[in-house]
């Protein structure tokens, strides 16, 4: 997952929270920082969603491969 796809993920499933999930959550698993400040720190984006999903219940239908574009046209 890249940055791109983590930031789309969020908005996409937390729509209006998000910058506030992304800004004031402090994730536990992620050394107790923010979203935002353990993707500066360099931790994969793909740890930080699925510790972001674990953290607000995020059904597990809804976690895998989430914020990625749709396949383009052959």
């Amino acid at each position: 997952m890249r940055r791109s796809e983590f930031l789309r993920a969020v908005d996409d499933e937390f729509s209006v929270r998000a910058s506030a999930l992304l800004n004031d959550l402090v994730l536990t698993p992620l050394g107790n920082r923010t979203a935002m400040e353990a993707l500066d720190f360099g931790l994969p984006p793909r740890d930080i969603w699925l510790a972001l999903c674990e953290e607000m219940d995020v059904p597990s239908e809804r976690r895998y491969g989430a914020g990625r574009l749709e396949p383009r046209g052959r």
